[in-house]
This record gives C-alpha cells, sequence and structure tokens, in this order.
C-alpha cells in the first residue's frame, strides 16, 4: 500500500510503502467506542466530596438535654436533618470510574482510525518538517499549504524538534504529540493527520508486536 507523500509546499514528491498491518484494517465502530470510553473515563477525576455526619467540624455534645424540654430529642447538631450537618448520600471521591481494555484492543482500535485516515485523504504524509528558527508565521505558512488548510490537525512527530514545537504551540487548530504517544482519543479529536514520514517507522517500531 502506497501513500503520496507531500513537500513543505504542499507538492507531491513521491510515494511512501505504508504497512498493511497498520493501515490496512476494517473499520468496526463498537471497538473504538470502547477504547475511546475507557480512555475518557480514565482521564475523569471525582472532584465532587461531601461530608458525612462523621467528617464534619463540631457536635461532640448533645445540643440539649434528652427529656424535660418538650423539644425532640437530638444527639448532635451535626446529624443530616440539622443545618451545617453531614449529607447523606451525596457525592463522594472515592468513585472510581476507571475501565481497563486489553492492550490488543486499544492496538487494534489505533490502527484501525489510522487507516481510516488514510483511505479518506485525512492523512498527510511530509517528505521532511523542519525550521530554521521558531517562528510561527513560518510554520503557519507551511500549513497553508497543505491539504489540511486550517482544520483542527494533529502534528505526528518522530521526536521533540524544540523550534517546531514552539512555533505551533500557539495555533489553536494544531496540537504537537509524538508519534509513540498516538491513541484512539487523539486520532477522533482531529480531522487530519499530518507526519513526517520517519513518523511511520516509529509507529511500527512502537505498536506493532515484535
Amino acid at each position: 500500500m502506497k501513500y503520496e507523500v507531500l513537500d513543505q509546499k504542499g507538492g507531491k514528491v513521491g510515494e511512501e510503502p505504508l504497512p498493511k498491518e497498520i493501515f490496512n484494517k476494517k473499520l468496526n465502530t463498537d471497538l473504538i467506542y470502547q477504547v475511546i470510553t475507557s480512555q475518557m473515563a480514565n482521564k475523569r477525576r471525582s472532584i465532587a466530596h461531601t461530608k458525612d455526619r462523621g467528617e464534619v467540624r463540631g457536635g461532640g455534645r448533645k445540643p440539649w438535654r434528652q427529656k424535660g424540654l418538650g423539644r425532640a430529642r437530638h444527639g448532635s447538631i451535626r446529624s443530616p436533618i440539622w443545618i451545617g450537618g453531614g449529607v447523606t448520600f451525596g457525592p463522594r471521591k472515592e468513585k472510581i470510574f476507571e475501565k481497563k481494555i486489553p492492550k490488543k484492543m486499544k492496538r487494534l482500535a489505533l490502527f484501525m482510525l489510522l487507516s481510516d485516515k488514510a483511505k479518506r485523504k485525512f492523512l498527510i504524509i511530509l517528505d521532511q518538517l523542519g525550521l530554521e528558527e521558531a517562528k510561527t508565521k513560518k510554520i503557519v505558512e507551511i500549513f497553508n499549504k497543505l491539504p489540511s488548510k486550517k482544520e483542527k490537525s494533529l502534528l505526528a512527530l518522530p521526536e521533540i524538534d524544540k523550534k517546531i514545537i514552539l512555533a505551533a504551540r500557539n495555533i489553536p487548530y494544531i496540537e504537537i504529540i509524538q508519534a509513540r504517544d498516538l491513541n484512539c482519543l487523539k486520532l477522533v479529536s482531529f480531522k487530519y493527520l499530518i507526519m513526517p514520514k520517519e513518523s511511520i517507522e516509529v509507529i511500527k517500531k512502537t505498536f506493532l508486536k515484535k
């Protein structure tokens, strides 16, 4: 399977073979849904937390004696029926949202999305990507010449390039990630996937089972 390679001016300069083990998978939306749901759940943090009567401060003695006053009996002002008391059945931060998905399923879902990007021409492979200086204007000129234009795009670099990261960090429609950190949630969040051809080898080494 060969895919066209573009230069930084948006012109076709050749073709790059794509490994069929990664870029030739049939889409299974149910599997992708499971993987993305688990990723979102694993990122979720339980913030809402209410105190029960054992955690609320005060209430160490009875507010009044048990009998003789004509009032209802109470043992503590921190009872849930008192204002300022504990909360019954309120949200607790101990709740765990984590979902486990087998590695094989995650890897297969990633390959499916990469295959889908390639089939729908939402994958852009560059022969090289480099800047002489970290200027946002320079990298915007490059992106404007690519088919993605100003669409939301994920830039997968083979390794950390400080000049590119500094130049692109203020562009709202671009996010940078290392190719070895690609995941399903990132891929579905962006329309285009842009990467230098060196990133293909990084993806093979990272995700293909040896």
